[in-house]
């Protein structure tokens, strides 16, 4: 049998904290053939990016400690030098990140970050690194890429700064290439193109890839052998047709149960909560037999609670040394739709199709040039300010983010006694009581009123989101990509909590999210946006069963199966979403939509 490309043995990462070591990863081991993809799969925390920060060296000081055996081609890599190390990095191993518009430097150009790792790691002169770059955008698919090579970072699409990313960490055509969740911030149709693009590549230079990700349809569409990890350990590895088949530990078992399968709501009326299993309890039951709670409707059909009909969203773009406005982002284009008590309405789409700006227009976080929106029948466009606070009392937003919409300032307890206080809904010595009621609704302890932000896991603080948004007593809650944030675990258990909520205080929602598989599991209905307007809408049975639009289509279809044995080959052209940036003098086209049947209304061509 051939040497391993990497093989790690008993992998110990350490952190000193407050003057005791802390181990993050535990006593690792895996092997990487050549041309083998292997996944590290795990929750946030499990260990998985300190481990190829680990393999990378990327961690020093006398605040790390690391041990054990890293060897890459035959080499030890913990024993080997600074400078030695550095000629490894990127020459033969490559590393693509989470975030790319923090791996590119905003103030370089494209074409100045990939020649600088061309000259530097290869050698070559300008010209010639020059030639290589525009060579390099077009293998990842970029087009127009000798052009593009003067543009910067902010210029490209979230897929497009991902490609560049991969482009520089191919520059030096590595045996390994460590990637660190490259899709969890991506569409699901720029994520397809991602992920056929790494494989493509693999397939063309024989290389070697690390995946490292929480999303286990990604790893069942990549990975060949698959290493799941909790608290630092590596407790399971399989290869991962078997892993998927039959899951032997604990945790991998409750990682698999809080997969949302898309297809799996086939032949259900209603929403779904997960059912998730307690990690500690002696027998843990066969996952794929697990079944899910129900729930029963909550939708009450009648006069609708919110109600918004041609809605309009456009943004000014100015320019020249007089500011004249030369064009206008039609971001929201006469969008409609009702919203019932009771029931939960997703906005689904890519980025930039205008999904959060319509959940702020709605708010009016976000002004909107037209249309009306109406809250139990009073107009909140029309609503003077002091009408309109009253009017938010009854539709709050949750948002993607809990760390950032929370004061890191303020203890939680303050964070949610504030809105109540505001409004005049308790008094300042009712509000630990409040507060105590509204932490047990979400599922968090009274006494955690007294801590910070930054001392909860980022599942606790969007519960503590959830809460603050309950404190006013909302008919209508906007949740904008309040789970895509989330492991999938968290992610299931905030889902679950959506729905027993909904149940208890019957709450509607406008459920924002390019996540299908979990729109599919909470949603009523399901309206689908494509450059700031509604091209389908309907009920999820009819949405997901029966779609109509082509844009619709390409979205489910782009969404990764959970399953290894139904891997899809994917095109790698697909159509990127175009700007929305139009003439100042650009008048939409009067749109029709055909019922399909009841209703499931379709744009027509």
């Amino acid at each position: 049998m051939s040497q391993p490309v990497l093989s790690v043995k008993q992998l110990n990462t350490a952190f000193r904290v407050n003057g005791e070591w802390m181990n993050v990863v535990r006593d690792l081991s895996f092997d990487i053939a050549s041309g083998e993809t292997v996944a590290l799969v795990g929750e946030s925390g499990s260990g998985k990016s300190v481990t190829a920060m680990s393999i990378m060296r990327l961690l020093a000081g006398p605040q790390v400690s690391v041990s054990g055996s890293i060897q890459f081609d035959g080499q030890a890599l913990l024993s080997l030098s600074a400078s030695a190390m550095q000629r490894i990095r990127g020459n033969h191993i490559g590393m693509v990140f989470q975030e790319p518009m923090t791996s590119l430097n905003p103030v370089l150009k494209i074409g100045t970050q990939i020649t600088e790792v061309l000259r530097r790691h290869r050698g070559m002169d300008r010209a010639s690194a020059q030639a290589e770059a525009v060579r390099l955008l077009e293998k990842v698919r970029i087009p127009a890429a000798k052009s593009r090579l003067n543009e910067y970072p902010l210029s490209f699409s979230g897929g497009m700064r991902q490609r560049v990313v991969i482009a520089i960490a191919l520059a030096c055509q590595p045996k390994l290439l460590i990637v660190d969740e490259p899709t969890t911030a991506l569409d699901v149709t720029i994520q397809a193109q991602i992920l056929s693009l790494i494989k493509t590549l693999q397939e063309d230079s024989g290389m070697s890839i690390l995946f490292i990700t929480h999303d286990m349809s990604v790893v069942a569409e990549v990975a060949d052998r698959t290493m799941v990890m909790y608290r630092g350990e590596g407790v399971e590895m399989a290869d991962t047709r078997q892993l998927f088949r039959q899951p032997q530990h604990t945790y991998s078992k409750i990682l698999f149960s809080a997969v949302p399968r898309l297809g799996a709501m086939a032949g259900t009326r209603l929403p779904q909560r997960f059912a998730l299993v307690d990690p500690d309890q002696p027998a843990i039951p066969d996952w794929q037999n697990i079944a899910e709670d129900q729930i029963t409707d909550t939708v009450q059909h009648g006069e609708p609670i919110l109600a918004v009909k041609d809605l309009v969203t456009r943004f000014e773009v100015r320019s020249g040394w007089l500011k004249r406005v030369t064009g206008r982002v039609h971001a929201v284009e006469k969008v409609s739709f009702q919203l019932f008590p009771g029931e939960t309405l997703s906005l689904v789409g890519e980025s930039g199709c205008g999904k959060s700006t319509t959940g702020r227009s709605i708010l009016r976080l976000t002004s909107p040039c037209g249309g009306t929106v109406s809250i139990n029948g009073k107009d909140m466009l029309a609503a003077d300010s002091s009408e309109l606070a009253r009017l938010r009392m009854q539709v709050q937003m949750i948002f993607q983010d809990p760390y950032e919409s929370l004061n890191p300032r303020l203890r939680i307890g303050e964070a949610i006694a504030e809105p109540m206080i505001t409004h005049g809904i308790i008094k300042p010595e009712q509000a630990k009581r409040s507060v105590a009621d509204l932490l047990k609704k979400v599922g968090l302890r009274a006494d955690m009123s007294e801590r910070f932000p930054h001392q909860f896991s980022g599942g606790q603080r969007q519960r503590i989101c959830i809460a603050r948004a309950l404190a006013l007593n909302p008919k209508v809650i906007i949740a904008d990509e309040s789970v895509s944030a989330l492991d999938m675990t968290v992610k299931a258990q905030i889902i679950n909590l959506m729905l027993d909520l909904q149940q208890q205080l019957g709450l509607a929602y406008l459920f924002i999210s390019h996540d299908m598989a979990v729109v599919e599991r909470i949603s009523h209905r399901v309206a689908v946006m494509y450059q700031g307007e509604i091209v389908e809408i309907g009920s999820r049975q009819a949405i997901f069963d029966n779609p109509q639009h082509p844009y619709t289509r390409r979205l489910l279809a782009a969404v990764p199966v959970p399953d290894p044995e139904k891997r899809v080959k994917r095109s790698l052209f697909e159509e990127e979403l175009t700007s929305p940036l139009r003439p100042v003098d650009y008048c939409p086209p009067e749109r029709r939509y055909h019922q399909y049947e009841d209703g499931h209304w379709v744009q027509e061509s």
